[in-house]
């Protein structure tokens, strides 16, 4: 009898997935796109409630991540995260396949003068580093209550128009953090953006921003 082969490969095979995201109805009428990437749990239906009262000119591009469960126990409410430790190589090119398949595919439709990209807390690490891969394709940059993930080197220098937004009272970031994290981008020439609020988006912040 031939002796058992108990050593295993992990081996990956490339397969085809629905991306779900939600964009205005009437996006086709809009100069300026604003990209929104959520955060750790969130959905992107209810992520894009934050972003309602954008201006007049702007539409709303709202993608999911691929990894939905229940936020706890078995059912329940449902969340969605761009990756976890778990395969990270494999899922972060996935997500920019993704993420720029589907941006592709809205201007196939549509070019609007303008591109916002905006990630906020988990959602801030997979927009730097779609951000980094291209660009010229976005003319501003928002990092919000995120940093930016280790695999990629954080810029000499800023360039391009570029905000890194933190609320007073963010649980994620002790005071001192928050100083360090400020003085950091700002040496790089980001727009440094303080509100008083937790760990959130805060309307007034973000028309302010847009509105440059």
């Amino acid at each position: 009898m031939s002796k058992e082969n108990k050593e295993l490969l992990e081996q990956t095979l490339l397969l085809q997935k629905h991306f779900r995201y939600y964009l205005s109805e009437n996006y086709s009428n809009k100069r300026k796109l604003l990209i929104a990437l959520h955060g750790y749990g969130q959905l992107a239906q209810y992520f894009a409630r934050k972003f309602t009262k954008l201006p007049e000119d702007y539409a709303l591009l709202v993608p999911e991540g691929m990894h939905r469960f229940y936020i706890e126990g078995t059912s329940g409410r449902v969340g969605a995260s761009w990756m976890t430790k778990e395969g990270r190589e494999l899922d972060i090119e996935d997500n920019l396949s993704n993420l720029n398949q589907l941006l592709s595919h809205v201007m196939e439709n549509h070019v609007f003068e303008e591109i916002c990209l905006l990630g906020f807390s988990q959602g801030g690490a997979t927009a730097a580093r779609w951000y980094h891969q291209g660009p010229s394709r976005f003319q501003q940059f928002i990092l919000w209550a995120s940093v930016f993930p280790p695999d990629i080197e954080k810029p000499v220098q800023a360039e391009g128009n570029k905000h890194f937004v933190l609320g007073t009272e963010d649980p994620y970031y002790t005071e001192e953090y928050q100083e360090i994290e400020c003085a950091y981008f700002s040496e790089l020439g980001y727009h440094i953006h303080r509100f008083e609020g937790k760990h959130d988006i805060d309307q007034a912040t973000l028309l302010s921003i847009l509105g440059n």
